[in-house]
């Protein structure tokens, strides 16, 4: 695979496969949503090369990836993985409260289980 010094900025972010249409990469970044090294851009034609840093925001994360290469083409998943680092901060886990197991009508006993746990949300 040949790499180029430079490329813009919304056809790399389709080539690593953030966004599954280039127009959709473009629509972010004229939106003001992406950060390359810290600075807001707003145009899809800004530069970008291997060692800068992009701050976007994806499915209810923000996401921070660093440019490792600068790609030529949309290739299959894992190639397009070799071409950033992703430096996003895991997610924490928050557990599910409890929940009542349905099976059918439920018992007097379900039913008073149920009454407590509502009793426990409003307090």
């Amino acid at each position: 695979m040949q790499t180029a010094d430079k490329g813009r900025v919304d056809k790399w972010l389709w080539y690593a496969r953030f966004f599954k249409t280039r127009g959709l990469a473009a629509k972010l970044v004229t939106g003001g949503h992406l950060r390359v090294n810290g600075n807001r851009i707003g145009k899809p034609s800004v530069m970008v090369g291997a060692g800068d840093t992009l701050t976007f925001p994806q499915a209810r994360r923000i996401r921070v990836i660093r440019i490792e290469v600068i790609g030529t083409r949309r290739g299959p998943a894992p190639e397009a993985q070799t071409l950033y680092a992703d430096l996003t901060p895991p997610e924490e886990k928050i557990p599910k409260p409890a929940q009542i197991e349905r099976k059918g009508r439920p018992t007097k006993k379900d039913r008073r289980t149920a009454r407590l746990l509502r009793g426990s949300y409003l307090d």
